[in-house]
């Protein structure tokens, strides 16, 4: 799983820590109090959207000791992201500046956190626990995903969970050709069609009937959304293998990317899915692995 011990050495200069909120979370405010000391104490700059300024002035925290950025953010690669919410702003996060390797540690203000797995309950515990070095460090795959018209490429970006072809609510079922290493894999008639990671894989993936992939696999997993053949299973495929799927007659269809990023796709776009150049490295609480993090949030350890 790549879990080595978390080392925070703040050498000469003030070590920077980007900080990616829920700003709509009610918890947000009375976490912010509660462990942002630990880093003002320790002379860290931290850096964060606008939209956390209300929250930063409802946990009592002096103006000035929050540095406003922008979205897209600097040239700066910070020391730490911390995130406060759920999956969907790690998801963020990990675009932002896990791929610039900054380590993501993730507390949970949401309810399922499968990524965000540390809850809010013990914030503090966990950033103690930074600060000793107690953390192991966790590397995830990401997956490249590269849209063509033509010969043109009109998108590319790098997600953590996963790319779906889908179809609007009231179009007719899709038809794509998948390619696998070159080879022509399958025509498919679907709903659409989910390219997951390890990672993604407990994700949208999960519930269209994909397998669970431990993180530490160099896999994906291409998962039909109700086939119109029952013989259609999701499959698992390495990660070294480049996986294309053409877009074949649709009148409604887009390419979402990690649930957030959304693009129109027309009859023969295609869409190029590789292993991107960069892990991310997420900084996980020993005593939570990934199977009691399943018993947890899947109810797997009750009958």
């Amino acid at each position: 799983m790549g879990a080595h011990d978390s080392k925070v050495n703040l050498g000469t200069m003030s070590p920077t820590l980007a900080l990616v909120a829920k700003t709509k979370s009610e918890l947000l405010g009375a976490t912010l109090a509660q462990i942002m000391p630990s880093f003002l104490e320790r002379e860290w700059r931290v850096t964060g959207s606008p939209a956390l300024a209300s929250s930063w002035a409802n946990a009592g925290l002096a103006p000035a000791a929050l540095q406003i950025q922008a979205e897209e953010g600097t040239a700066e690669t910070p020391l730490l992201c911390l995130v406060l919410g759920g999956d969907g702003t790690l998801l963020t996060a990990a675009r932002r500046f896990g791929l610039r390797g900054t380590p993501i540690l993730g507390i949970n203000l949401g309810s399922l956190g499968f990524l965000t797995a540390n809850p809010v309950e013990e914030a503090e515990e966990i950033v103690r626990l930074y600060f000793q070095g107690g953390l192991h460090r966790e590397s995830r795959s990401m997956l490249r995903a590269e849209l063509f018209r033509g010969d043109q490429s009109l998108v590319e970006q790098c997600v953590l969970n996963d790319a779906v072809l889908n179809k609007g609510a009231l179009a007719r079922i899709m038809e794509f050709r998948l390619k696998v290493d070159g080879f022509d894999a399958a025509t498919i008639k679907a709903d659409g069609l989910i390219v997951a990671t390890p990672t993604g894989s407990t994700a949208y993936s999960l519930s269209a009937g994909g397998p669970i992939l431990h993180p530490a696999l160099e896999a994906w997993v291409i998962s039909p959304i109700c086939p119109h053949s029952l013989t259609l299973r999701p499959t698992v495929v390495p990660s070294s293998l480049a996986v294309s799927i053409t877009v074949g007659d649709t009148d409604d269809a887009h390419l979402t990317l990690d649930g957030q990023l959304e693009h129109p796709l027309k009859p023969g776009d295609r869409v190029e899915l590789r292993k991107a150049d960069q892990d991310i490295v997420l900084l996980q609480n020993p005593t939570l692995p990934f199977f009691r993090v399943l018993q947890q949030k899947l109810h797997w350890s009750t009958r």
